[in-house]
């Protein structure tokens, strides 16, 4: 065989494997339901965005990201989702009950993965947590379970509390579960609690106002996405009534008296892990719900300064934050 031919045979073998490496690079198309907005949730978009670089997947390269918020409107996850749902994206992911659930009534083909949600057992997203069946898998906080710590800390915090105020959000449907788990608690500590519904950020002063030179001693806020992605103007306001408080993490660094919670940006890198897994043909429902490992406690000293309250060493040695 002549050098010229020998050339021309062996351009004809690698062509098709070179369109063969070309077709290999598939572009997966990853849709994201946000409850709230880009800018309140950018520290766990960013944790999720890192935790798939960290498994080889880039935006623009790899994969694409099609992102959509209500903006803290849950009456408008629905049509977001079904919007989601028509791209024919390969995951979707979400955050929250709210948003997880219209998410499950969109479709019951695309693989969900909830970054973060209360309970999704108690919610009716999936029938078990070893097993959640369906399409839908993720991490989850168990919200009533963590409603009722934040009521014992309070309690430790302040023996003779009696009278507590639970802030909430009613949009939220996993707020009956943790109303119901919160008020058995509240029973074995003998307190009594009375529940403040509020919706929006906009309500927060006129709602909680109702509070001041009330019988309600102390505030346990309750897990939910618009509470949270607000959390520091709740501590401001909180802390103007001069009440007693305990919530999320992030409710204490804005001025509220405890704030004990999970910690996002890890479980939305973690659901990165799952995407991924889901990506290489995992099924949602062979992947059990994975459970919030992380649970920080933060005491705010300032704030029990200004309220006049000595915090019991016992419970200062158990924070992993003490603001003073």
């Amino acid at each position: 065989m002549r050098r010229r031919e020998f050339i021309a045979l062996l351009g004809s073998l690698a062509s098709p494997r070179a369109a063969q490496a070309q077709q290999a690079i598939k572009i997966f198309r990853i849709g994201f339901l946000g409850s709230i907005s880009a800018s309140k949730y950018a520290s766990q978009v960013e944790a999720l965005l890192a935790g798939l670089h960290d498994l080889g997947y880039v935006d623009g390269k790899n994969i694409t990201i099609e992102f959509r918020w209500a903006e803290g409107r849950y009456d408008r996850l629905p049509e977001l989702a079904a919007e989601l749902e028509r791209l024919k994206i390969d995951v979707l992911v979400t955050h929250g009950t709210p948003a997880t659930i219209a998410a499950k009534v969109a479709t019951k083909a695309i693989p969900i993965v909830t970054a973060a949600i209360g309970d999704p057992v108690a919610a009716g997203v999936v029938t078990g947590a070893a097993e959640p069946g369906g399409n839908i898998t993720g991490v989850a906080i168990f919200s009533p379970e963590l409603a009722v710590k934040r009521l014992e800390l309070l309690t430790q915090a302040i023996p003779d509390v009696k009278q507590v105020a639970i802030v909430l959000n009613p949009e939220n449907t996993l707020v009956s579960a943790i109303l119901e788990a919160m008020k058995s608690a509240a029973a074995s500590l003998a307190v009594e609690v009375q529940q403040i519904a509020v919706r929006a950020p906009n309500e927060f002063e006129n709602v909680l106002s109702s509070l001041a030179g009330g019988r309600v001693q102390a505030v346990v806020l309750v897990d939910d996405a618009m509470l949270i992605a607000n959390a520091a103007s709740l501590g401001k306001v909180i802390a103007n009534l001069r009440l007693p408080s305990v919530g999320f993490t992030e409710f204490a660094q804005g001025g509220g008296l405890i704030g004990y919670g999970v910690n996002f940006p890890e479980m939305f890198r973690r659901a990165a892990i799952l995407v991924d897994k889901i990506l290489k043909g995992a099924r949602p429902a062979d992947l059990p719900i994975e459970q919030a490992s992380r649970f920080d406690l933060t005491i705010n000293l300032i704030t029990a300064k200004a309220l006049g309250l000595t915090i019991p060493p016992t419970l200062l040695a158990r924070a992993n934050e003490v603001i003073e």
